[in-house]
């Protein structure tokens, strides 16, 4: 009886600790992954700041000496060399999907949904000759603010109406002088890969500059850094350029129609690429309430 009720016992305690037994090893399964993680994050930050310092403080020189900004220089440089040392410390190797549609020499205006931080170095490191239009929180930040400034970038504040449309009018300049803008016609970064509505300021821009609007579709840098996350995971980030829209011809009474367009395309790569389906395009297109 005694020796009976001594098995009934080493069997519940055997039991009991197996749950622990299997925690533990799956605890020590992700521990190096987790660590690995830590360790890469530490590493593209201290090599960002560092490259944002130099970087910037040489774009804040050259502007104050009145260096012009033309292709090949500085300004056009700087921004790509940038981009290329944080993605090669996060570990992030890029693919450029079709990059004969960035080709040509005329300037473009590249419509990218937004997810991530590394959104803006991707598309950075490849594009040819061009200016993003930014929220004007990123010009507050020090030295990386004043140095985009310095490069030409165009802040917008999506808050106020009227200079959100004034900003959109300095980035048609910018386009005359022949740089390519970058928009984010969705605003602010999102939370998955799935196309939100977007705003109405860029295709207010498109339609005033008169030059094709390339849809660029992001896919990889939700996984690298997604929003609300303090981590920075290696992976690849794919990038692609979509059939140009053109907007010759158009004027504001088709900026509905030519959103929805741009939108479309959007949705429907993402969907055929990645199997990933966002709210489909109306007639009346999804557009976010202000500019």
């Amino acid at each position: 009886m005694a020796l009976r009720f001594r098995h009934r016992v080493d069997t519940f305690t055997s039991n009991n600790e197996l749950p622990r037994s299997n925690a533990r090893r799956d605890f020590e399964r992700v521990l190096p992954v987790i660590v690995l993680v830590v360790i890469r994050t530490i590493f593209a930050g201290t090599v960002a700041l560092l490259a944002t310092t130099i970087g910037g403080l040489s774009a804040m020189i050259a502007g104050l000496f009145g260096v012009e900004d033309r292709e090949g220089g500085i300004f056009d440089n700087t921004p790509r060399v940038w981009s290329r040392i944080i993605l090669s410390a996060a570990g992030v190797k890029t693919h450029v999907h079709n990059p004969e549609r960035m080709a040509g020499g005329e300037p473009r205006i590249y419509m990218s949904n937004h997810l991530s931080w590394f959104d803006i170095p991707a598309l950075a490191s490849v594009l040819p000759r061009y200016k993003f239009v930014a929220k004007t929180e990123l010009f507050k930040i020090p030295i990386f603010g004043p140095a985009i400034r310095a490069i030409g970038m165009v802040p917008i504040d999506r808050q106020a109406g009227k200079a959100a449309f004034a900003a959109y009018e300095v980035a048609a300049a910018r386009i005359r002088a022949g740089n390519s803008v970058v928009v984010f016609p969705e605003g602010s970064r999102g939370y998955d890969y799935r196309i939100r509505p977007f705003k109405k300021g860029p295709f207010v821009l498109a339609i005033a500059a008169g030059v094709p609007i390339v849809p660029v579709l992001l896919y990889g840098t939700h996984d690298v850094f997604a929003k609300g996350t303090m981590l920075v995971r290696s992976g690849p980030l794919h990038i692609h350029l979509l059939e140009p829209v053109p907007t010759a011809g158009l004027d504001l009474s088709d900026r509905d129609e030519l959103a929805q367009t741009v939108r479309s395309r959007l949705v429907d790569a993402l969907a055929s690429q990645y199997g990933i389906q966002s709210e489909p395009s109306r007639r009346q297109p999804q557009l976010a309430e202000s500019e």
